[in-house]
């Protein structure tokens, strides 16, 4: 049995570039998905947030029509209440990488307000990448990266081949124009080899022991690519 440590957001805003504060946290697909199929495998899910706050569900990720209706919503919601980890999270700038596994990282827009400015989850990622377990990123989770630095300020992520959202769905989304900064063009400044597929349609990139997923689409097929890695 593996460990995995998933770190969610602990931001249930996210303030755009008026300085409106829009509503969000985590994705529900992106946790449920993944957690669902880890522990059904047999292996232990264990949250961080900053702070050790519990994380806010986007409760936009909870509406039938991301879900294929009513009763896809409700299997979401009801899943998302049994994941008691969600509950009683551990405070992220405690965590050792080393009593873990892999590590998982869910999206929503709650990771661009403060995991891609929280050097405790930068470190951690930094580590995970040179430790060669599996690290597994999606949709906005890439934003986290941006806190990951080397000695020297550069980037650990420079010449990895990834995806997350790209800036075609954050468009179709209608954030586009309201954002302070678009994903895609922050893992590309930062020197990332951003792979973009089909807006919406799922995509995983892996790239030695890197896993990304592009959208809430891809957090399923990436968990099923985690789970062969750790095999």
């Amino acid at each position: 049995m593996a460990k995995i440590l998933f770190v969610l957001t602990g931001a249930d805003t996210w303030t755009l570039a008026d300085g409106t504060r829009h509503p969000t946290g985590f994705w529900a697909e992106e946790a449920v998905a993944p957690c669902e199929a880890f522990k059904k495998a047999g292996h232990e899910v264990v949250v961080a947030t900053p702070g050790g706050v519990v994380p806010a569900v986007d409760r936009a990720s909870l509406a039938p029509e991301f879900h294929g209706g009513k009763e896809g919503a409700d299997k979401v919601s009801k899943a998302l209440a049994s994941l008691t980890e969600l509950q009683r999270p551990l405070k992220l700038e405690e965590v050792d990488l080393a009593d873990y596994d892999a590590v998982f990282y869910p999206g929503g827009h709650g990771p661009m307000e403060d995991l891609a400015v929280n050097a405790d989850s930068g470190r951690l990622l930094a580590g995970a990448l040179a430790s060669g377990k599996p690290l597994g990123v999606v949709c906005h989770g890439p934003a986290a990266m941006l806190a990951a630095k080397n000695a020297d300020g550069t980037s650990p992520f420079a010449g990895y081949r990834l995806t997350g959202f790209t800036n075609a769905e954050e468009t179709q989304a209608g954030l586009a124009d309201k954002a302070k900064w678009l994903l895609q063009n922050r893992l590309v400044e930062i020197g990332a080899d951003f792979q973009e597929g089909e807006p919406w349609a799922p995509k995983v990139v892996t790239d030695r022991n890197l896993h990304t997923g592009q959208n809430p689409a891809s957090a399923a097929p990436l968990a099923d690519v985690i789970l062969k890695a750790l095999a």
